[in-house]
């Protein structure tokens, strides 16, 4: 179902590009047209051709519009009505200010595996870490086969710096997803903090051979390059680096997270990851690359 959705909005996408194109394609034809003027009620095949590429591309907009109020209203009845401001609210840092709304989505009987998540990590953010385990617990009772599960386990061991539980746990969370790159750039970041350099190689490179978002590359690649640095191959480490600068953007999303951290061994070590990737960028920008 999910598959024939993004065909649905990729087609409606392609449609609309291709309704502006016929669009202004119309209108520039008759711009440049030698023909004499027409009679207003008598329109150039140039013109009809215009506005039915206008049409083609309102139309599209209209089918956005109802599809993204459908999807609000699905989501609003499937995660509980608190979900989405206690989102928006978590965005923003204010974990405090999200519990209610989804201890609230929670009472509606909305216990689902996003809201169990979102509501691990308030009471993990807010110091709650019992609170946290027992519903990141509850997330895996629940859902036993949903790997959003595990990462929700994992993410309330590792606020308790217990990183070898976490690095199990989102073991598992690959073995459900192993297509994932964000789950395995997720388990190398947490076999780092264990100590267990080699096996994070081996997630990096997993969640490397996919697309990933920025956040992410910028940390995978930036650990790559030095294991490939350390092990003598340069030319990997070279393709590594240049990866890494591409998705520079994303070290913006970890350096906002920091805060809410503050006072939590993990919050320290990724702080100083991050200054290390940091200094990297700047260096490679220098031209310092060695």
């Amino acid at each position: 179902m999910r598959r024939q959705w993004l065909v649905g909005v990729y087609v409606t996408f392609v449609l609309a590009f291709v309704g502006l194109v016929v669009f202004i394609g119309g209108l520039a034809a008759e711009l440049f047209s030698s023909r004499a003027p027409q009679d207003a009620l008598n329109l150039s095949p140039y013109v009809v051709l215009a506005l039915g590429g206008l049409c083609l591309a309102a139309l599209m907009f209209v089918f956005w519009f109802g599809l993204v109020g459908v999807l609000l209203a699905r989501q609003t009845r499937a995660q509980g009505s608190g979900y989405g401001e206690a989102y928006r609210l978590i965005e923003a840092f204010k974990f405090r200010d999200a519990i209610p709304l989804l201890e609230r989505s929670i009472r509606e009987g909305k216990e689902t595996a996003e809201v169990l998540m979102l509501l691990t990590s308030a009471y993990a953010y807010t110091g709650q870490l019992a609170k946290a385990q027992a519903t990141a617990d509850r997330a895996v009772q629940l859902f036993p086969n949903d790997p959003d599960s595990y990462i929700t386990l994992a993410n309330g061991y590792r606020l308790q710096a217990a990183y070898d539980e976490a690095a199990g746990t989102l073991m598992r969370a690959a073995t459900l997803s192993p297509d994932q790159p964000v789950i395995w750039a997720e388990l190398g970041f947490t076999q780092r903090f264990a100590g267990n350099e080699a096996a994070a190689v081996e997630s990096f490179e997993k969640a490397a051979a996919h697309a990933m978002p920025a956040p992410y590359g910028v940390r995978v690649f930036y650990h790559l390059s030095n294991a490939y640095s350390a092990a003598g191959e340069t030319k990997k480490a070279m393709r590594a680096i240049a990866k890494m600068m591409s998705a520079r953007d994303g070290l913006v999303t970890w350096k906002s997270g920091l805060k809410p951290l503050e006072g939590t061994a993990y919050g320290q070590a990724l702080r100083y990851e991050i200054a290390a990737i940091d200094q990297a960028i700047a260096d490679a920008d220098a031209g310092n690359l060695g």
